[in-house]
């Protein structure tokens, strides 16, 4: 029997929204519905964290059946009690990771260089990156070996400017999302606030907030399979050369 295909999730341990008083952290329905998508597929999902233990979960609806199935399955339940941390991970057992959203993220993905550095190595392992909402925060400082930017000259999608104003965000977070990417070179795309948007550039998957989670999970699977299908044909070109 084959080893399983395995997808990394990257979840947020910062629980505090700024100066509001709120509690924050990753945001369930785009952990939950990328999952479902993956797990469809075929696909085995871990999780980390920044900083290990039980993350800070925010957004939970009892009422979503994908996010009370990532609950209450077996081995996320287990996950969730206790990540890894960064520093914890073989980025060679992955074929991609998945950087959640959440508020949380905007805080402490963009510092975290072990984590960054995961992504790093499953990119240039020929896997995929993919973001979603606050997720891409962990892109603005994700630099390659070569030290230019992974977004720089990419189309990508993330939490916009004008979506973070109508939270009445804006000053809150450490940082404007959309206009952070864009300085380290992105093409930030966007559909009208909290509508549904998920941009695929090669191996790099991104999505504009928590409607675009199920499309970044399917999105995520296509990107997988043609990666794995053109993998499989250069290896099969390969072999009959030298039979």
């Amino acid at each position: 029997m084959s080893a399983p295909r395995k997808v990394l999730f990257a979840l947020t341990s910062h629980d505090t929204l700024g100066e509001t008083g709120r509690k924050t952290g990753f945001y369930l329905p785009e952990a939950a519905h990328p999952w479902k998508a993956l797990t469809d597929a075929g696909f085995e999902v871990d999780l980390v964290s920044v900083q290990g233990g039980r993350p800070p979960m925010d957004g939970e609806e009892p009422s979503d059946a994908a996010q009370t199935d990532f609950l209450k399955d077996p081995r996320m339940a287990a996950q969730l009690d206790n990540t890894p941390r960064p520093e914890e991970i073989t980025s060679g057992d992955y074929e991609a990771i998945l950087f959640v959203g959440g508020h949380g993220t905007m805080w402490d993905f963009p510092l975290n260089a072990a984590l960054t550095g995961v992504a790093r190595d499953i990119y240039e392992a020929g896997g995929v990156v993919a973001a979603v909402c606050h997720g891409p925060a962990a892109l603005v400082n994700l630099t390659l070996s070569d030290g230019t930017y992974l977004v720089d000259g990419k189309n990508v999608a993330a939490f916009t400017n004008s979506e973070e104003d109508a939270a009445g965000l804006t000053d809150q977070v450490p940082f404007a999302l959309q206009s952070k990417l864009e300085q380290r070179g992105a093409k930030h795309t966007s559909a009208p606030d909290f509508q549904a948007h998920v941009v695929t550039d090669g191996r790099l998957v991104t999505g504009q907030n928590p409607a675009s989670a199920t499309g970044l999970g399917e999105a995520l699977v296509t990107v997988l399979n043609a990666s794995r299908a053109a993998w499989t044909h250069g290896l099969t070109a390969r072999t009959d050369r030298t039979t």
